[in-house]
């Protein structure tokens, strides 16, 4: 990594993979020196978020099952702009460029992540080109979690890039570049500044991790927008009902999730009513913050099978788009 640090910085200061400190921590915010990215258009989805707020949702699906993302993907399609498939390190996944033309044909916008763990700077190339050849709405680009310990230990984690180099790269084939920010993990004070060297080297959009609530989330952005961010923000929005689907996310090293809004959701007599209900209320707050220009649905929603989870984010994103269409 030349440009960190990444999203996964636990308390104090440690590396997400050993016991040892991060070494960006307490070293000054590395600049982005790179190339200058060129224009990006208007139209796909930041067309859409000049008219209203947008809903993205968390594309979750059995690994290696072609009908389960066919399933999934075409309940989320009709109740959001765009579905985020994720980049996991612990389990096999079908090729992104597949994943992305398997969810466009079921009827939802792909919006692919790609991380940098394991795969080398051909493979990423090759995967940027394909993405913008089967029309990708765009493409996340993460340094990437590493492995836990026992995790596909068979392979090694490559790292040949980072989040802002693959930033430049996926600009210079022309598809929209989104990245992340993770307010919540340290060094908090330097979040906001890193936000903006990604914008330098390429950056469309950026999602904006859990950070605690929506008072979390104005704060951060506000603060990106002083040091100078201009680029739309979408944060998370946590969605569950049990106390497994709460547990996911709360597992997720630099994420905060109010544990008020756990506690709410999990005594309440109807949890699943409650979880989409909060979800709602916490995505409107979210959208209502200068510089958001709309949510991301993010979690596994339920601890029960995949196309129950769809069924729940597809009733947040439905509500959500209903309020927005309604008040337009």
């Amino acid at each position: 990594m030349v440009f960190g640090p990444c999203g996964g910085v636990r308390s104090g200061g440690r590396c997400e993979l050993a016991e040892r400190p991060c070494p960006f921590v307490d070293a000054p915010l590395v600049r982005w020196d790179g190339p200058e990215p060129g224009a990006v258009g208007p139209d796909g989805l930041l067309g859409l978020m000049a008219e209203r707020p947008v809903v993205v949702t968390d594309l979750r699906v059995r690994p290696l099952d072609p009908t389960s993302v066919t399933e999934v993907a075409s309940v989320l399609g009709r109740a959001s702009d765009a579905v985020l498939i994720g980049d996991h390190q612990s389990r096999h996944d079908l090729p992104p460029l597949l994943l992305a033309r398997m969810a466009a044909d079921a009827g939802a916008r792909p919006w692919v992540t790609l991380s940098c763990r394991d795969r080398n700077g051909v493979v990423l190339a090759s995967e940027l080109e394909g993405l913008a050849l089967v029309g990708a709405a765009g493409v996340h680009c993460v340094t990437g979690d590493g492995r836990g310990p026992g995790a596909r230990t068979n392979a090694t984690q490559v790292f040949d890039l980072d989040s802002l180099r693959l930033v430049a790269l996926a600009r210079s084939v022309g598809l929209v570049p989104s990245v992340a920010a993770t307010p919540a993990a340290p060094p908090l004070a330097l979040r906001p500044a890193r936000v903006v060297e990604k914008q330098r080297a390429g950056a469309a959009l950026c999602f904006v991790n859990h950070a605690g609530g929506p008072a979390a989330v104005a704060r951060f952005v506000a603060a990106a927008r002083e040091a100078g961010a201009t680029m739309p923000f979408v944060p998370c929005v946590p969605v569950f009902t049990d106390e497994g689907s709460a547990a996911v996310l709360a597992a997720f090293p630099g994420v905060s999730v109010d544990g008020r809004l756990v506690d709410r959701v999990l005594q309440a007599s109807d949890p699943v009513e409650a979880g989409v209900a909060a979800a709602v209320e916490q995505a409107l707050a979210m959208a209502a913050i200068d510089g958001v220009a709309g949510v991301d649905l993010s979690g596994a929603a339920t601890s029960g099978p995949e196309h129950e989870s769809a069924t729940i984010m597809a009733e947040v994103g439905r509500r959500l788009l209903d309020h927005w269409d309604a008040s337009r």
